[in-house]
């Protein structure tokens, strides 16, 4: 009985370590594999949030000031997928992510020409900056049941209904209604589903 009361003390004082540097909340049975990278610059794992059931093997970043990016359950998000927040980014549930897609809600930098350059040496000497930027940020939705083919650009502001496809190599610039296919650059509707 003590050894048992021994390693489960144990653990609890591991996962308690463990919480305290994590940098997301993540549900059961959840993976995030070798290639995964998280880069929470908030520091706060509420802004990352994962569900249970669900794998990444892509890139989840949010923002030192801002951003927030929820996914749902048994969600799939590929290798060299970049998920980037400085406003919010909600993924629902059963949603495939292929392979080398960008999810912006975003400019990644600042229209104008003079602010650009600063913001760009910040980051080079510093890191990203601790100071609100206007990168013009617009929510992105991605609905239950979506699916989104390999090599795909989702850009800010954009509204992906559920159970629709967007097909491989496409740049989704506006709103796909539920259950339709679009596909081209910018993306276009090609069928209902």
């Amino acid at each position: 009985m003590k050894f048992k009361y021994f390693f489960n003390r144990k653990k609890r004082k591991q996962e308690e370590f463990l919480k305290r540097f994590q940098k997301y909340t993540i549900g059961s049975s959840s993976v995030l594999y070798r290639e995964a990278i998280v880069d929470n610059f908030s520091q706060n794992p509420d802004n990352i949030i994962i569900g249970s059931n669900t794998h990444i093997r892509g890139r989840l970043l949010v923002y030192p000031t801002c951003g927030k990016i929820e996914i749902g359950d048994y969600c799939y998000v590929g290798e060299n997928t970049n998920i980037w927040s400085a406003s919010s980014i909600k993924i629902g549930n059963r949603v495939l992510i292929a392979h080398g897609v960008d999810i912006l809600d975003h400019n990644t930098h600042p229209l104008d020409p003079l602010e650009r350059h600063e913001h760009y040496k910040a980051i080079i000497t510093s890191g990203h900056p601790s100071s609100k930027i206007n990168w013009c940020e617009k929510p992105v939705l991605i609905g239950d049941d979506a699916w989104i083919g390999c090599k795909t650009i989702i850009l800010k502001g954009v509204t992906i209904g559920r159970g629709a496809i967007v097909a491989a190599g496409s740049v989704v610039t506006k709103d796909v209604s539920d259950f339709t296919m679009v596909a081209g650059n910018p993306a276009v509707f090609i069928k209902e589903v």
